[in-house]
């Protein structure tokens, strides 16, 4: 799996994978970490599904759902565009956090794992973490 240069964007496609969920996570996450700045001009679908080998359709069902999510917008015979709205951007960032922690909790009560006991594995794994990335 070979990493690929698109624009302003990067692409890591695992053909094994769902090529769609591939496009419309890797784009969400860069979004959401600002590695792209509001208003960029998105690859078009073509380019794009040119550039990935992918069918286009695949990247047109990726951007259709970054335009439902508010991260991107069409603009009339210019192309798409990742929204300008800071606002969006955050919202939608906390809302993904929100999805994994409830993911990461629901893994830990499988394990019978209580909140206390996760965040004295939290503070052993990170002991020099006060939130932020690592």
């Amino acid at each position: 799996m070979e990493e690929q240069k698109i624009g302003s964007l990067r692409f890591k496609i695992d053909f094994s994978q769902p090529l769609y969920e591939q496009i419309l996570d890797q784009v969400r996450s860069v979004i959401a970490k600002g590695e792209i700045e509001l208003g960029t001009k998105m690859p078009s679908v073509r380019e794009l599904a040119l550039e990935l080998r992918v069918n286009p359709n695949t990247v047109m069902r990726a951007y259709q759902e970054l335009e439902r999510d508010g991260l991107t917008e069409k603009r009339r015979g210019q192309g798409t565009y990742v929204t300008s709205s800071a606002e969006r951007v955050q919202l939608f960032r906390s809302e993904l956090a929100s999805r994994y922690m409830d993911s990461f909790m629901e893994q830990m009560a499988s394990l019978g794992i209580p909140l206390a006991e996760i965040q004295g594995y939290l503070s052993k794994k990170y002991p020099n973490e006060s939130g932020g990335t690592r």
